[in-house]
Formats: C-alpha cells, structure tokens, sequence
C-alpha cells in the first residue's frame, strides 16, 4: 500500500502526537505463558519459549486516541501478517484519556493502552511491569534515551525504574508552514533566530494574513505547544525534564520559562494567533492549515504524511527558532505511549506486537510514512526512504538536530496526571483571554503541581 493510499484511507485532519529485519518468531511459536506474577512482581512469567500471540484466535482490546492513524494502520498490518488476531479498538479525545485511565484500565482492562501520564498509574499498580518483556525481546539493548521517559521508581518518579510502557515512535512539535503563503511575505526558508521568526509573523499580520491558527479550545490547551518550543528557545531542556519526571525542587517557574511565557504573552497581544483560538478544537486547526487560512501552526511530526498528500510541496517544517543562529534548541519529544493493564486479559500478545511494532520492516516503513517520525529501536535498525523534499524528510532531519543538541523534552502536560486538563488548559485560556498574565500563568501552574504531587 502506498503512502497516499494509507494516507487517504483514513480522516487525518484530527491527527493528534522502529529496526533490524523482520522478528524471527512466527505464529506457529509456542505461545508465552499467561501465568500470574509471582509474588512481589508485577512481571509476566513465561510458560516457555519467547511470547507471541500462538495460533488461537485472538481479540487485542486497544484504547487509542482520537485522531492519530498510526496505531489503526499498524493493527491493520499486524492482522495481515497475523489472521488470527484482531484488534478491537476505542478511541477518545486525550483529555477523556487522561480522566479515564485509573478506572478503565481495572474496570475494563484493555490489552493495549494510550497513555496520557504514567506515574500515577504506575504506582498505583495499574500497569504491567515491562521488564521482563524488555530482556526476553532485547529492548534493553537499544538506546537507554528511548526508554527513559517510560521507566517509573517506586516513588512515582519518571526516568528511572521498572519500563511500564512502550512507545509505538517518537513525535516531535515544531512550526509547519505554508510554501506558498510564507513566499507572500518573504520568506523562501526557514527562520534561523526567533527574531527573524517575529519577523515572519509580524509580516503576515501587516499583510492581512493569520499568522498562526492554533487550537486551544475546550480541554486541550494548544497554547503549550508553542510555550514549550519558546522555552527550549530560551533555556536548558533538561530542568523542564526534571520537572517533568518530579525530580525533588524541581521547578516550572524559572527565569528563562518566564522568558518565554512573556514572549507567547506579546504573540497574543499582538493579534498573532486567530482571534476565535480558545474556541477551536484540532481538527479546525488542520482543516484551516490545510485549505490555505494560516500561514503557521505549532504541531507535530504526526501530521508529516497527512499533509504531504494534502499539501503536495506546499508544506514545510522547523523547529521553534533558538535566540541566536544555531543556539541550544529543543523540542517536545516522546514516545507515542502505549501500555498494558496489570490485568490485561493477553499480555504477551500485546507485548509481541509492540516489539513487532519495533522490528518488523513494513511497520517502521508505516510508523515513518503514517506517523512522519522515527520508529523505536536499535540506533542501526532499517529505515524507509522517504521522499526527497517532503515534510516527512524535514520532520526526520529536525529530529536529527533535537538529537545532535541533546534538546529532546517530554511533553508538560504530562508532569501529573492533573495538570494539563486542570491547571495548563485554563491558565493558557485565561492568558487569550486577558484574565492571566505569564507570570501568574507559571506560579499558578507550579502551585497546582507542589499540591498533587504532595497528594
């Protein structure tokens, strides 16, 4: 199947956020053992031989996010290689996720789960303790920067401790942009500064053009996008990680962070971003992007395919500028997280197929033409071409440099399992609004944190 077909066998205007030859273990293997946990381990047990799904019929239950394509093409391919497993899957709305995960992954434990946040989760014995699929698969032996952000201590801190989750690849945000409408106000290649970026802005304004159409619309504060690239622009990433992962003093109330939030601050007063921001949704973003009504928007590598069939060598990408030509620079880059439920029904099934998700040669070929970014896996694992000016080349050649400068951050949504959907979202609509400035937006946002985390 080609990238447009894949492409336009499903609605990827809602879209959301790996190497060696293909697993030598057939369906026909001896199945691993399903076999309770001994006790004081939350790991599986194998009853024999390396997990796989076996020859049974089997229905993976997957509660995925509205929106992204990835994990339903992958289920699709998994399924021709393997007819006796099917996927029956749910969706909802990142928001609902993250209300929701505590009790469905009890109540109704799916085998596959998109995880909005782990450390709450993970303490509270809701996942399945990845480890001993990480050994028998060999994922200890890719680069331990991959698996950091999915490892949970015994305290509930991210970064360290057993692997509790697995990503289907790594998404990065960044600035897309229209070829045709950034020509109308001069600009024929990226920016190199973020004055120059202002510039762009500023221009398209003057022009009668809307800079930016950014979500940020009922529980979904877009606002963050373009806030965490302002701070990898202004600051280190490794303290907004810290933060992240609930290190002990761990801060988002910094000086530089400060910096940058004064900065989205004058974008919004100065009639940046479209004027009905806190009432559009993601789709309404895209749809806009996509028919030529915002010269910008801040979102991820996910969209890579979608708009090189949408926008044929009409779109481009970059990283949030750093201050000075090449200057530190990062970006929010993550696993899009999947994991299992401590009481999922197949959980070597589900575990066969993230490692398949990770080592088979048509799924990294669908994980980069479908999800426009860098499969997990082993740093020399097979790698698709792509084509030569496409989004989705501009998008892997942007994570090369994230690489390069060591600039790879989580998402701040994700530091607890509140604080995006009650404390980031609000404050974001308060600052459009008038109600909030940036320094009352992190103090308020860093008090919100100190509290659930003291819970």
């Amino acid at each position: 199947m080609s990238q447009s077909q894949r492409s336009q066998s499903r609605n990827l205007l809602a879209t959301g956020i790996f190497l060696v030859t293909a697993f030598a273990v057939t369906a026909c293997a001896p199945p691993g053992g399903d076999a309770p946990a001994p006790e004081g381990s939350s790991g599986p047990v194998f009853g024999g031989g390396e997990p796989t799904c076996g020859e049974e019929d089997v229905v993976l239950n997957m509660y995925a996010e509205t929106g992204f394509p990835l994990p339903i093409e992958l289920a699709d391919e998994f399924t021709r290689q393997y007819p006796n497993v099917t996927f029956e899957t749910r969706e909802d709305q990142f928001a609902v996720l993250t209300q929701n995960a505590p009790r469905v992954l009890r109540d109704s434990p799916p085998d596959l789960m998109r995880l909005p946040q782990m450390s709450e989760l993970a303490e509270g014995g809701l996942l399945l303790d990845l480890d001993p699929y990480a050994e028998v698969f060999g994922w200890t032996q890719w680069p331990e920067s991959q698996l950091e952000q999915l490892r949970v201590d015994e305290d509930g801190r991210r970064g360290d401790g057993p692997l509790y989750a697995m990503g289907l690849n790594f998404s990065m945000t960044g600035v897309f942009y229209n070829k045709e409408l950034a020509a109308q106000i001069g600009m024929s290649e990226a920016p190199a500064t973020l004055e120059e970026f202002d510039g762009y802005l500023k221009a398209a304004k003057d022009a009668g053009l809307t800079p930016m159409a950014q979500f940020n619309g009922g529980a979904t504060g877009g606002l963050l996008f373009p806030l965490q690239g302002l701070m990898a622009s202004y600051g280190e990433t490794a303290p907004i990680n810290d933060w992240i992962y609930q290190k002990p003093d761990a801060t988002i109330d910094t000086p530089d962070n400060l910096a940058a939030a004064e900065h989205l601050q004058r974008w919004v007063d100065a009639g940046y971003f479209a004027p009905d921001i806190n009432s559009m949704d993601y789709s309404q973003m895209m749809s806009r992007f996509i028919g030529g009504e915002s010269v910008f928007i801040f979102s991820g590598d996910w969209e890579s395919g979608n708009l090189d069939t949408q926008m044929p060598d009409n779109a481009g990408f970059f990283l949030v500028p750093p201050l000075e030509a090449d200057g530190p620079q990062g970006a929010m880059s993550a696993p899009l997280t999947y994991g299992i439920s401590a009481f999922a029904e197949n959980p070597d099934c589900a575990a066969f197929f993230l490692d398949w998700v990770a080592t088979n040669e048509e799924a990294r070929t669908i994980t980069v033409e479908v999800g426009g970014s860098h499969p997990m896996g082993p740093a020399d694992a097979f790698m698709p071409e792509v084509a030569a000016g496409s989004v989705t080349e501009a998008t892997l050649a942007a994570g090369d440099v994230i690489n390069e400068k060591d600039g790879a951050m989580d998402f701040i949504a994700n530091a607890t399992g509140a604080i995006y959907a009650q404390s980031w979202t609000p404050n974001v609509q308060r600052l459009v609004a008038g109600e909030q400035d940036s320094a009352g937006l992190l103090s308020a946002v860093q008090s919100d944190y100190e509290t659930e985390v003291a819970d």
